[in-house]
Formats: structure tokens, C-alpha cells, sequence
């Protein structure tokens, strides 16, 4: 297990490398690639039973002990990200697959990686826990409506269809992972340090499929992609950051929700882009996953440098090992 522990620890300090490195191949090289687009939904039904299983009935706890930074934080989520989406695309003049693709990853639930970053910029891991997991369960009924909301009149939008896809490739495994930790506590102990791996590889595939399936797009337009999807996340962090200052926040918390708002869970956007829309759809996705991990972890190295004060130093750590 120790070296199972040590190969995580590289591959997680590593993964931006590693994503940016296949999807570079995967660009040399789409024909090869392409087909693997089916297996994008599988792949993220795996990564979300991987989240379920790193929770516990504890990290829920913090719903009934401090509400309001939670119910904050989810409503920034879920109200910045897709307007800043939208509003990005619209200024830039993205065609309509890229306006919707950019509305998903914004309507998307926190990014499972976030944790680990909030705990590296010595946030308040308890709360982006709770934010990740909740706006986790309510991205069903959210993630479809705010899409069909705001990309609706770019391209026909099915809610339902939606709804659907995230209950399988969501919901559900997250619940079943839950469960399964519940059930069988000392079997997924001893799979936690796996679970960064099963992330990372998951991940690596997702963003090497919609990279060769939208090659010609990258190569026409994607200098323009990358800037919409940087503004995108540098104003998550930023806005995300100025609520929690004008709701005079702990800066631990306010750390939590600027890094909570700015990274998404790109690979739920782009399955849904491809299974509902088109691959060039996923692009903004495919492009966020490397990006908000690289701009993730030199905020949350800024961030461990300046410290918080004593008072409000969390004690907490993170809940879940996931990419």
C-alpha cells in the first residue's frame, strides 16, 4: 500500500502534465481515439463511485451545524459558474455547440479534486466537502434546468433526457459508493489510495476522447476555447472569493467557496456533451479539466504561503482522496 500511496502522490502532483501530455497525443493522432467516446459515461459512473465511497455520514454533519456558508457557497456554484459561462461565450462570439458546452461545465457540480485543493490553500475543508457533495446530489435537478434555461435558445435542450444522464452517471454511483462505505467500511479503506488512480486514469481517457473527436475545432479555433475557459475559471475563483468577503466570511471559507466556485466537474460536462449534444460541445470541458487543475494548484500554493490567521486555522482534512 505504500507504494500504491507513492504512486499517488506523483500522479496527483503530476495529473495536469499527464491530461495535457494525452490529449496532445490524442490530437496527433485522432483517428485512434475517437471511438472511445462511448466509454465516457462508464468511465465518469466510475470516478462518481469512487467519490461515494471516500464519504461519511459525518461529512454531513456540517448541513445542520453551519447552514448558511454551505447554502452560500452552493447558490454562488450554481448561479455564478453558468452565467459567467454563458456571458464568456456570448462576448467571445463561441458558436452555439461552444455556448452550450461552456453553459455545462458551469451548471456542473463541484469538481472532485477541489477538496484536496481547499485543504492544500488551508481553507475550510469541511465546507468544501459539504459544497462538493450537495451540489453533487442536487446537479440532477439543477445542472438540466439551468441548461435548458440558458442554452436553450442556441440548440434544442431535452431536460429530461439530462436529468436522466446525471441520475446514471451521478446519483446513483455516488449513493451506491456511499453505501458500500457503510456496508463494508475496512474493504474500502484499503482502496482509498487507488481511488486518485481510477481518477486520474478516468479522467486522461475522457479528455483524450473529446480531443480527437473534436480535432478540427481545436486546430481552427482553439486558442479562443482556452481564453474563454481561463476567464471562466479565473472569475469563478474571483467572484466566489468576493462573496464570501461580502458576506464577511472566515477567510478559511472564503477560500473554500472561491476554489469550490471556480473548479467544476468537467468530466460530468463533458459526458453530457457528447452523449446529449456534440463533441465539439465537450471541448471547453475537455480543456477545463486540464486548466483547473493546474490554476487550482498555484492558488492553493499562494494561499498555503500567506497562511490565515490563528483564530481560524481549520483543523479539519480532507474527506476524499479523488482526483
Amino acid at each position: 500500500m505504500h507504494r500504491i500511496r507513492t504512486v499517488s502522490t506523483f500522479i496527483g502532483r503530476w495529473f495536469a502534465l499527464i491530461v495535457l501530455t494525452a490529449g496532445g497525443i490524442a490530437l496527433a493522432a485522432p483517428s485512434v481515439f475517437s471511438g472511445l467516446t462511448v466509454a465516457i459515461p462508464w468511465l465518469l459512473s466510475i470516478i462518481m463511485l469512487g467519490m461515494g465511497m471516500t464519504l461519511r455520514p459525518a461529512d454531513f454533519g456540517i448541513v445542520a451545524r453551519r447552514p448558511w456558508p454551505l447554502l452560500l457557497g452552493v447558490a454562488a456554484q450554481y448561479i455564478v459558474m453558468p452565467l459567467l459561462g454563458l456571458g464568456i461565450a456570448v462576448a467571445l462570439d463561441l458558436s452555439p455547440l461552444l455556448t452550450a458546452g461552456m453553459i455545462l461545465v458551469g451548471a456542473s457540480p463541484g469538481g472532485t479534486s477541489s477538496n484536496v485543493m481547499v485543504f492544500l490553500s488551508k481553507g475550510d475543508t469541511a465546507l468544501s466537502v459539504a459544497m462538493t457533495t450537495v451540489s453533487t446530489l442536487l446537479a440532477p435537478l439543477l445542472t438540466p434546468l439551468l441548461v435548458l434555461v440558458l442554452a436553450g435558445e442556441f440548440l434544442p435542450v431535452d431536460p429530461g433526457a439530462l436529468f436522466i444522464s446525471i441520475l446514471q452517471i451521478v446519483l446513483v454511483p455516488v449513493l451506491a459508493g456511499l453505501f458500500l462505505r457503510m456496508l463494508l467500511p475496512r474493504m474500502v479503506e484499503k482502496l482509498l489510495d487507488i481511488l486518485p488512480l481510477v481518477s486520474v486514469a478516468g479522467i486522461t481517457v475522457v479528455v483524450m476522447a473529446v480531443v480527437a473527436a473534436s480535432s478540427s475545432t481545436i486546430l481552427s479555433i482553439g486558442i479562443l476555447v482556452v481564453v474563454a475557459v481561463v476567464l471562466h475559471n479565473s472569475l469563478g475563483y474571483t467572484v466566489g472569493y468576493l462573496i464570501g468577503r461580502v458576506f464577511k466570511l472566515p477567510i478559511a471559507s472564503r477560500r473554500a467557496i472561491s476554489i469550490e466556485v471556480g473548479m467544476q466537474n468537467s468530466g460530468l460536462a463533458a459526458a453530457l456533451a457528447v452523449a446529449h449534444f456534440n463533441p465539439v460541445a465537450a471541448l471547453p470541458a475537455a480543456i477545463f479539466s486540464v486548466w483547473h487543475n493546474v490554476s487550482g494548484s498555484l492558488l492553493a500554493s499562494y494561499w498555503s504561503r500567506k497562511g490565515v490567521p490563528v483564530a481560524e486555522t481549520p483543523a479539519s482534512e480532507p474527506s476524499r482522496t479523488s482526483a
